[in-house]
């Protein structure tokens, strides 16, 4: 641990910056497997609302600079790729 105060107080910013980058993975992480899972059923408005769901928190995590940008595209075009392979 720090001993001087403001790298203890960093020390805190980072946990708490680290906690909140997790839970907005996870989120992610978790629009993704709602997205696929809607795939394999017929309901074409749900899925096109999961997909646009992912899209956003995806492109806001890049604003925040949670995740890269190639990685955000990455995840995208998985995505997409993946309920294409599941609809046929």
């Amino acid at each position: 641990m720090a001993n001087i105060k403001s790298a203890k107080k960093r020390v805190l910013i980072a946990e708490a910056n680290r906690q909140r980058n997790v839970a907005f993975k996870s989120s992610i992480k978790t629009a993704l497997k709602n997205a696929l899972s809607l795939a394999a059923s017929d309901d074409k408005d749900a899925l096109n609302s999961a997909i646009s769901k992912v899209y956003q928190l995806c492109d806001k995590a890049v604003s925040k600079g949670i995740l890269h940008k190639n990685t955000a595209a990455r995840k995208k075009s998985r995505l997409v790729l993946a309920i294409k392979k599941l609809a046929k």
